[in-house]
């Protein structure tokens, strides 16, 4: 035991080669532990093993995946030896274990990284007011102590403030946002992120304002004849049980079609019927699927359309349903039939763009029946587009046209994220940490694919934050950038211009636990603690579970948390700290756990999650109140979830709009106008309307993408291909959660990141797997290694999501395969980032091969 007691601490202080250190972080991987000796590192003997303690700790698994599985950790004196999955009780398809995919298996390699930023840092050639700005990115960094980090930051955002005012400090934080509220404020920012255009548009119009409470629950699901899914992959994006759900609902009998530009691994999985259908067109298959609707309905032979309910449910679908005051000619029937513009939203119409062939749209139409049980899924894919804020009202009206809503089997809504595939409110939930909200008194908030323009360019368009007000035009100089959240820098459209405006202000600062992106332009570099260097936390998943992780080890070597951050900022630049952070993480945990709630048995009443004594409230050393709950705290601590069980015929089922569809009097929509679905929504139209961004009417209507199928050609009428002829989507892809994990090892030798090109293409551009291929848009350049594919349509590239850039400054390619230094700052609609609009060029590359990410030198400072 002696021989391997403060392991970490033993690592932190020597100085460790990289080799050496290697070896030392992946010791777990070979299960062989290591002792500290001098500045080398030796094995220890078996008989040293069977003397220490081992563990089973629940850890974090703490990434925006959308799994939230559970996470176990063998730690000996704070070293991990092996991970494991969710074994509480034995698993059945009712009730599931929460099992870790290959990224929550890997989190150990993050943890205990080489990589691991070990030591505040600050860029050499900085100097109060930014020094020389142009070396950000490429210049050296210098270690320093905390001391001299915060002193000189809390400097500069004091100068800046008295130069410039508080409408100069944008911070992208939920800690020291919070400070810099106290101290006057700072400049926030806002965006659609993942949900694209299903963030506004289904809340107003009376549809889904939450992610899948679109859908009925997993084991109603089971009951529908068919699952017709458009840009879902929950086997790669959500690594849980989502795709588990779908197999019983296979198992069940129902048949599945995927409409997709990609036959991704969910559908190989279901064994799903393919439609292709091109990225940034789902408007114009939806518009031809409503016309067959239209067309081939029959009530006594062939009945498609339930009448009934768009009556009584509705408003907007045709002339006698339209509200007062709208001009009736505006109605969705209409439209569709080409009654006023003359154009006939048909089959054939939509198939110029989307590559559907007219019969298989005509197919999908009459998949469709109202009498058959069907399930309509979407994930967020098909939404984050531009010019396409009126497709979920569009969805909304295919599944009221058929019917599919409000009834056993019958569904059409978002299966997206943690609770694909489970629709419903959440039945275990954490309690609240005990924070106070702290007022921002400056109101400025940037888009986010509006932000970085608006530093480079000293404006922007202000419409609340995401409050979608009137557009207002507002000169803005902003002179710090400060990273806590995210990193904004890598995951947000425009790269390129987002590296241009982090060059151009007087301070950059980034918390961060490897030199990622945010900090890899920055001019101060914070070291953070993980989770599993924290006391704890709750995590939530699917609506049926509760997550507790516990710290595995103490924080690695200067490494602090971001709340002792901003409390140490704070009394540098005269804020009391305690204004934000009364009480300390332990508390916060506390409270969360205390607070938790579990769903009774009768599917609606609720009572307190955890039973906690007064023992428990002096050993963790807090202040709270005994209370009785379902499972005790030490219990669930040990076990590390707490899950319902689910049976058939249980009370915690979810039919989703059940009661507005029975009685929509007694149970209106409550966000919508005129309590009903609203085909036509003026107040969506105004809203968008006055954003100021683009235009929409009160009906989905058909709008030319910006930078989709139609820009591929210098000539639409003609199809003539332009300059960038190819559409490029980004999938999420295994080896990360959006960029993080891209770092690990064991992900990058097993995931090797490739750009995927149809046969067809790739035989057209003489690119064979393994060629190095330049990608090439309006806004950037980036190198991958190809993979020839049948399972994305010609004229589709799949780039995917989240690798982290790595810039040749000489040639302006980015080598790491970077999907936003493809996209551009643009904005439309609602201020959505349309990742998927996107369009290239791709060729053969002649310089020399792109070098495999796994064997690139890792980004290991000091």
């Amino acid at each position: 035991m002696t021989q391997i007691t403060n392991f970490i601490d033993k690592i932190s202080n020597l100085n460790l080669s990289r080799r050496n250190f290697i070896k030392a972080s992946t010791a777990a991987a070979a299960i062989l532990p290591l002792a500290g000796c001098g500045n080398t590192l030796m094995k220890t003997s078996a008989d040293n093993i069977a003397t220490m303690e081992e563990r089973w700790i629940t850890a974090a698994c703490w990434h925006n995946c959308g799994g939230r599985c559970l996470n176990k950790a063998l730690v000996v004196d704070g070293v991990v030896l092996r991970q494991k999955g969710d074994d509480t009780h034995p698993d059945s398809p009712n009730y599931p274990q929460q099992r870790a995919c290959i990224r929550g298996r890997s989190q150990r390699q993050q943890v205990f990284g080489a990589d691991r930023l070990k030591y505040p840092m600050r860029r050499k050639n900085w100097a109060p007011g930014g020094g020389k700005k142009e070396l950000r990115g490429n210049d050296e960094w210098v270690r320093i102590s905390w001391d001299e980090a915060l002193d000189a930051i809390s400097g500069e955002i004091k100068r800046i403030k008295e130069e410039k005012g508080n409408r100069a400090l944008f911070a992208d934080s939920a800690n020291v946002s919070k400070v810099l509220s106290l101290y006057g404020g700072c400049v926030s920012h806002w965006g659609t992120t993942s949900r694209g255009n299903w963030t506004y548009t289904p809340d107003v119009i009376g549809y889904s304002p939450e992610s899948n409470s679109g859908i009925n629950d997993r084991l109603d699901m089971r009951n529908c004849d068919t699952v017709i899914m458009f840009g879902m992959n929950p086997a790669w994006s959500s690594a849980g049980n989502p795709a588990y759900n779908f197999m019983q609902v296979k198992n069940a009998g129902a048949e599945f079609i995927a409409v997709d530009p990609y036959y991704n691994d969910t559908y190989a999985l279901l064994d799903a019927e393919w439609i292709p259908c091109r990225p940034v067109t789902d408007t114009a298959l939806l518009l031809g699927i409503a016309h067959t609707l239209l067309q081939e309905d029959n009530p006594t032979t062939n009945p498609l359309i339930d009448w009934e309910f768009l009556k009584k449910n509705t408003i907007g679908f045709d002339a006698e349903s339209m509200p007062e005051g709208s001009d009736s000619k505006e109605n969705f029937k209409d439209y569709v039939l080409g009654t006023y513009d003359g154009i006939p939203k048909t089959a054939e119409w939509a198939s110029e763009s989307t590559g559907v062939e007219p019969n298989r749209i005509r197919y999908l139409a009459k998949a469709l029946n109202k009498n058959k049980k069907v399930a309509i899924l979407t994930g967020w894919a098909s939404a984050r587009t531009h010019n396409t804020d009126n497709l979920p009202q569009l969805f909304m009206t295919i599944g009221a046209m058929t019917g599919h809503m409000g009834k056993s089997g019958h569904m059409c809504g978002i299966s997206c994220h943690s609770r694909a595939g489970n629709g419903g409110a959440m039945l275990v939930a954490p309690g609240s940490n005990g924070l106070p909200a702290v007022k921002n008194p400056v109101d400025d908030s940037f888009n986010d694919t509006e932000m970085w323009k608006a530093i480079v360019d000293g404006q922007y368009n202000f419409t609340g934050q995401q409050k979608y007000l009137k557009s207002e035009t507002r000169k803005i100089d902003i002179g710090l950038i400060y990273h806590e959240l995210s990193s904004k820098l890598q995951t947000r459209a425009g790269m390129t211009k987002g590296i241009e405006a982090h060059r151009k202000v007087d301070l950059v600062v980034s918390h961060s636990q490897f030199l990622t992106t945010n900090s890899k332009y920055a001019d101060f570099v914070l070291p953070v603690t993980t989770e599993w260097e924290k006391p704890g936390g709750l995590l939530t998943g699917n609506r049926e579970i509760l997550i507790m992780y516990s710290q595995i080890t103490k924080p690695m070597y200067e490494c602090q948390d971001d709340q002792w951050i901003a409390k140490e900022l704070a009394k540098r630049i005269g804020v009391d700290p305690t204004k934000a952070f009364p009480i300390d993480y332990t508390q916060q945990f506390f409270n969360q756990i205390a607070g938790a709630t579990t769903t009774n048995e009768d599917g609606v009443t609720k009572e307190p999650l955890v039973t906690i004594t007064a023992a428990d409230i002096a050993e963790w050393k807090v202040k709270g109140k005994p209370q009785q709950g379902r499972i005790g705290l030490k219990e669930f601590q040990e076990k590390g979830i707490y899950q319902i069980e689910r049976k058939v015929g249980d009370n915690y089922g979810f039919i989703a709009f059940k009661d507005f569809r029975d009685d929509p009097v007694a149970k209106p929509r409550k966000n919508s106008a005129s309590g009903k679905m609203e085909i036509y929504s003026q107040v969506l139209a105004n809203t968008i309307n006055d954003m100021g961004y683009s235009k929409i009417k009160g009906v989905p209507t058909h709008i030319s993408p910006v930078e989709g199928y139609e820009e591929t050609f210098k000539d639409w009428k003609g199809k003539v291909k332009g300059d960038y002829p190819y559409q490029v989507i980004n999938p999420h892809y295994l080896r990360r959660s959006h960029s993080v994990f891209d770092n690990v090892q064991w992900l990058r030798e097993t995931w090797p990141n490739p750009v995927f090109i149809s046969a067809k293409d790739a035989q057209e551009k003489g690119i064979v797997d393994g060629n190095t291929v330049l990608l090439t848009s309006k806004h950037g350049k980036t190198l991958r290694t190809a993979l020839v594919t049948e399972r994305f349509m010609p004229g589709i590239v799949g780039l995917l999501h989240g690798s982290w850039v790595d810039m040749d400054e000489k040639t302006g390619i980015d080598t790491g395969g970077a999907d936003n230094i493809l996209n551009g700052p643009l904005t439309s609609g609602q201020g959505v980032s349309g990742w998927n609009s996107c369009v290239v060029n791709i060729e053969k590359y002649s310089d020399a091969p792109l070098t495999p990410d796994v064997n690139k030198s890792q980004r290991i400072i000091f």
